[in-house]
C-alpha cells in the first residue's frame, strides 16, 4: 500500500496545483499511514475538461467494447483483491474477514455485474413508428463516502461506464487510499485517458467545487442528508440532474410470528457490522410489548460478543467517535435504559465505541429519530401492527429495514412500509436489485438496471 502523491487526471498520475496535503490515519491505532494531494477548484477544473474532451468519443464506443474494458477492471480489481482488503482494514479499520468478504468481493461483483450489463442491455427500442435510444447523460462528478471506500466508488463509477459517461471522482478524505487503488486498476485496464479521473481532496473545496461545476452533467452523490440538500439545492439551480443516496434510520420490526432469538440475534449483528456504520443499518428493533422484556435480554446477550478491537473495528475518525458517544449520552440523558454498553470508550487506542443498546427507547427520543452511525441500537416496544407500522415509518428517512414473521404477513407489513429496500426473514443482499430511499433518503436508484439508468437519457426518432 503506497499513497500517490498526485491526482489521476486525463490518464494519468499528475501533481496537485496546490502542494497542500490530507493525512490519512489508521482509527485503530491513530497513526497516520500516508498523505494524498489536497486537491483544488484549479483540481477539479482541469479534470472536468479531460473528462468532457473524452465524452464524445467514449459515448460512441459500442457497448461490447466498453463491456470488454469493464471486464478488464473487475480482474484488475481481483487481482489487487488482498491489497484492497489490507488498505480498507488500515484506512477504514474494519476487520480483515470484513474487509475481504464484504469491502473487497461485494464491489468486484458488481463491477462484473456491470460487465455483463453493457454488454447485453438494450440502449435501443423500437415503439410503433419511433426508435427510442438510451444516450449517456455526460460528465458525471461523483462523490463518494468512507464507510464503503470501494462498493461506494464501484456503484457509481461502473454503471457510469457502462452508459458511456465520463467522469470525476471525489472520494471521502478518511478513505483515499483505497480509491488510489481503484485509479491504478482502471489505468491497468486500458480505459481511454479522461474517461475517468481521480481528485483527492476535502469536501468543502474539491467536493464543492465538482457539484457547482457548470460542465458537470449529473452529480451523483452518497452521504448525509444535509449535504445531499445543498446539492440538490444547487442542481436545480443548474437544472442538473442528481443522484442522491443519503441517509437511513431503518427499522427492524419483529412481528409477533416472528422467530424472536433470531431476528434479534441477525438484527444485532446488522448493525455491529462495519461498526454500525452503514446508512441502511437496522438501528430500531420493534418489538410486541408481550415479548419485550425478552427481546432486550437477547439482544444484550448478543451484543456481547462483538468485543471492540476483536469483532468489532473502530470508528473512521476522532470526530465520528465523539458523535456517537454524543448520542448515547443524549439517550442517557433522555431516559432510555442502557442495557449494553456506553458512552466511554473501550479501548485507550484507537476510535472505538462500545456497542450499545437501548431499551424503553420512545419514538420521540433523540436516538430514535436521527442517524447516529454507529454501533447503538435502540429497542421500541409496540401494542399491535398499526403502532408498529406508525413506528416503522416515524422518522424523516426511509432507505432499509427488516421485518420478521410468517412470510405473507411479513410481506404485507412490507409493502406498507415507506422505504426503498426490505429484508424479509434475513433475506440475502442482492447486488443486482435497486437500491435507494424513500423520503429525505434520497432521489434515485444504485445497483443493476436501476443503477444503469441513472446514467442514461432517452431521446426518441419519430418515422
Amino acid at each position: 500500500m503506497k499513497a500517490h502523491d498526485a491526482l489521476y487526471i486525463g490518464g494519468e498520475w499528475r501533481p496537485a496545483a496546490s502542494t497542500e496535503s490530507i493525512a490519512v490515519l489508521n482509527p485503530a491505532d491513530e497513526q497516520v499511514i500516508g498523505h494524498v494531494p489536497a486537491g483544488t477548484a484549479e483540481d477539479v477544473d482541469a479534470a472536468v475538461r479531460a473528462a468532457r474532451a473524452a465524452l464524445p468519443g467514449w459515448a460512441a464506443t459500442r457497448p461490447a467494447e466498453r463491456a470488454a474494458l469493464l471486464g478488464a477492471l473487475r480482474d484488475g480489481l481481483r487481482e489487487r483483491a488482498e491489497d484492497i482488503a489490507a488498505t480498507v482494514t488500515a484506512e477504514l479499520g474494519a476487520p480483515a474477514k470484513l474487509a475481504s468478504a464484504v469491502h473487497t468481493e461485494l464491489p468486484i461483483a458488481v463491477a462484473a455485474s456491470y460487465a455483463e450489463l453493457a454488454a447485453t442491455h438494450s440502449f435501443v427500442e423500437e415503439i410503433g413508428n419511433s426508435v427510442v435510444y438510451a444516450e449517456p447523460v455526460g460528465v458525471v462528478g461523483a462523490i463518494t463516502p468512507w464507510n464503503y471506500p470501494l462498493h461506494q466508488i464501484v456503484a457509481k463509477v461502473a454503471p457510469a461506464l457502462a452508459a458511456g459517461c465520463t467522469l470525476v471522482l471525489k472520494p471521502a478524505e478518511d478513505t483515499p487510499l483505497t480509491a488510489q487503488l481503484f485509479a491504478e486498476a482502471v489505468d491497468a485496464a486500458g480505459f481511454p485517458a479522461g474517461v475517468f479521473n481521480l481528485v483527492t481532496g476535502l469536501g468543502p473545496v474539491a467536493g464543492q467545487a465538482l457539484a457547482e461545476h457548470a460542465d458537470v452533467d449529473l452529480v451523483s452523490f452518497t452521504g448525509s442528508t444535509a449535504v445531499g440538500r445543498r446539492i440538490g439545492a444547487l442542481a436545480g439551480g443548474a437544472v442538473k440532474r442528481v443522484a442522491l443516496e443519503l441517509g437511513g434510520k431503518s427499522a427492524n420490526v419483529i412481528l409477533p410470528s416472528a422467530d424472536l432469538a433470531k431476528a434479534v440475534s441477525v438484527g444485532i449483528a446488522n448493525v455491529m457490522s462495519n461498526s454500525g456504520q452503514t446508512c441502511s443499518a437496522w438501528t430500531r428493533m420493534l418489538v410486541p410489548a408481550e415479548r419485550y422484556e425478552e427481546a432486550v435480554e437477547l439482544a444484550a446477550e448478543a451484543v456481547a460478543k462483538y468485543v471492540p478491537g476483536e469483532r468489532i473495528g473502530p470508528l473512521v475518525s476522532a470526530v465520528q467517535q465523539a458523535r456517537v458517544r454524543g448520542y448515547i449520552e443524549q439517550g442517557i440523558a433522555e431516559g432510555a435504559r442502557l442495557v449494553a454498553g456506553g458512552p466511554e470508550a473501550p479501548l485507550e487506542t484507537g476510535y472505538y465505541v462500545a456497542p450499545t443498546v437501548f431499551a424503553d427507547v420512545t419514538p420521540e427520543m433523540t436516538i430514535a429519530q436521527e442517524e447516529i452511525f454507529g454501533p447503538v441500537v435502540s429497542i421500541l416496544r409496540y401494542e399491535g401492527e398499526e403502532e408498529a407500522l406508525a413506528l416503522a415509518n416515524g422518522t424523516v428517512y426511509g432507505l432499509g429495514g427488516a421485518v420478521w414473521g410468517e412470510r405473507n404477513e411479513a410481506v404485507a407489513f412490507a409493502r406498507r412500509m415507506d422505504t426503498g429496500q426490505v429484508d424479509i426473514n434475513g433475506g440475502r443482499f442482492n447486488p443486482l436489485a435497486p437500491f435507494g430511499g424513500y423520503k429525505q433518503s434520497g432521489v434515485g436508484r444504485e445497483l443493476g438496471t436501476h443503477g444503469l439508468a441513472e446514467y442514461l437519457q432517452t431521446k426518441s426518432l419519430q418515422f
